[in-house]
């Protein structure tokens, strides 16, 4: 026969179940509003029957149900979703740090502008022309010269510009680099945490949260692949156990461990990244230095990191023609100044200025033009963007705007401005050598410019639509819906009623049996 309290035991497991559902859905409401949060809710099942089976079993026509057990307490989560997310989130910390950069390049060169350098060459051409038509014309020099200074100050601002924002680039890939390191320890600690608690029989759903948070936040900095291993002991089915990370290249191939989750003891392997002596991005550490070296060539990874990189330049950008680097466009604009100065140079020493080589005789020869710009810091062996400066000798009667000594006659002038539209010299040196006009050549510096900027801002915002779409299925698994949550709480609350009025009536009932029964005839 059954138990005579085996109704209030039923019922008080009712209770219990329903006032854990309860607490549990308190806890998704307190955190609808916290980021990376997944809802969680109570697995419910049925308690075991009564009687079990044995030789000393009561007799009874079958089995009777005891109630109800708390399974386990689970959060909802698609992992699917999740490395989904993880690979686009690697792509738009890539593009969107890419089109950042490209656009602060693209505000200092400020083309096509009035402030720009092709309008100020432009305006150094034309004055050259006025001085054609007025060689003699002290204005006309005046107007030369100081259209002189101007395309040298231009080229010594954008070189400086550039540098500085390169310089920065440099220190946020040491940020970015240690933020890689900082979030791979604080992984390894949840980890370790984590290792303590399943193998208990628990799911420690909130740690959960906090490292996929964090995996979410490394995966925009570097491009990673994320595997599980059991952490043993007790440790339920459904348990996410310990993870480890590796880095991984464009096709998905391992690069290298950052942590390996099956030794939560030990310290993941950090991120260090090293220069040549051009001052070049050369390669990748992985862990201690040496110890696992990835040459910038086979880093295809995707990621802030490597768009940092990209931005500001490295041994496998510097052969690519494609790929606009600040080191590229560094290079570019230093081989430009110099193939001008050089050009001008020689122009203007086959002219003749209006200085006399002997003043005192009028009937001196005329003096040949010596070199228009010169090297502004003495410790440079070449003209580059940076030191080119018009010379400091260089008066406005040593303009050798003349091939004659005929009065008036401005041939030379002519050629001058022919160096920057008409003639075409080769540009750079090796096998990036270019061979235009100057004018042309800078077209194309500012063209190959703007096409990379807007297929970085174009793949920027597909990636950006990817992610949030990718996201929002997420947020539709995992997130706290508060209505939902209200829903289920006046269903929990009704069940809990529904129980605790049942031991009310099994009382009524035990009252009857002893208050009631057996006393009959007193």
């Amino acid at each position: 026969m059954l138990p005579t309290f085996m109704g209030l035991e039923t019922a008080k497991r009712g209770m219990s179940a329903q006032q854990g559902a309860l607490s549990v859905l308190g806890h998704n409401v307190a955190n609808a509003n916290t980021d990376g949060y997944s809802r969680q809710r109570v697995n419910l099942q049925a308690s075991s029957p009564f009687p079990s089976v044995g030789f000393d079993k009561p007799y009874m026509p079958g089995q009777i149900g005891t109630g109800v057990d708390t399974g386990s307490v689970q959060r909802v989560r698609n992992s699917f979703l999740d490395v989904q997310y993880r690979g686009d989130n690697s792509k738009l910390g890539y593009y969107s740090s890419r089109s950042d950069a490209l656009s602060r390049m693209q505000d200092i060169m400020n083309e096509p502008s009035d402030q720009g350098l092709a309008k100020t060459m432009d305006q150094f051409w034309q004055s050259l022309q006025d001085l054609s038509t007025n060689a003699q014309d002290s204005g006309a020099r005046s107007v030369v010269l100081e259209r002189g200074k101007a395309v040298a100050d231009t080229f010594n601002y954008l070189s400086n510009s550039l540098s500085t924002i390169q310089g920065d680039l440099k220190s946020q890939i040491g940020i970015e680099t240690k933020n890689v390191n900082s979030l791979l320890d604080q992984i390894q600690a949840l980890n370790k945490q984590i290792a303590d608690v399943e193998p208990h029989g628990m799911l420690p759903n909130d740690l959960y949260d906090q490292r996929d948070l964090l995996l979410d936040q490394l995966s925009n900095l570097v491009n990673i692949k994320v595997s599980y291993s059991s952490s043993g002991g007790n440790s339920l089915q459904n348990a996410d156990g310990k993870v480890s990370v590796d880095l991984v290249d464009a096709n998905g191939k391992s690069l290298g461990t950052l942590i390996d989750g099956t030794d939560v003891t030990t310290k993941p392997n950090y991120l260090t990244v090293n220069y040549d002596s051009s001052n070049l991005v050369s390669s990748i550490d992985v862990g201690t230095p040496g110890t696992k070296t990835i040459d910038i060539k086979d880093f295809t990874s995707m990621g802030k990191i490597k768009s940092l990189i990209d931005s500001y330049g490295s041994e496998a950008t510097a052969t690519d023609p494609n790929i606009i680097t600040y080191a590229s466009m560094l290079n570019k604009l230093d081989d430009m100044a110099s193939a001008f100065a050089d050009a001008f140079n020689t122009a203007h020493k086959q002219g003749t200025t209006l200085t006399k080589s002997d003043p005192n005789d009028p009937n001196s020869s005329y003096v040949q033009g010596g070199d228009f710009f010169t090297i502004g810091n003495t410790t440079d062996s070449k003209i580059t963007a940076a030191n080119i400066q018009v010379s400091k000798t260089l008066g406005i009667n040593d303009i050798a705007a003349s091939k004659t000594s005929i009065a008036g006659d401005g041939s030379n002038a002519s050629s001058l401005a022919d160096v920057l539209k008409v003639n075409t010299i080769t540009i750079g040196t090796g096998a990036g050598a270019v061979t235009s006009t100057i004018d042309s050549y800078y077209q194309g510096i500012i063209g190959g410019m703007g096409v990379n900027a807007q297929q970085a801002d174009r793949l920027t915002s597909n990636t950006q639509t990817l992610v949030d779409s990718v996201n929002q299925n997420r947020l539709s698994v995992s997130s706290v819906s508060l209505d939902e949550e209200m829903t289920d709480m006046v269903k929990f609350q009704h069940a809990y009623n529904a129980s605790a009025r049942m031991i009310t009536a099994i009382d009524e009932m035990l009252d009857k049996i002893i208050n009631s029964m057996g006393v009959v005839g007193r």
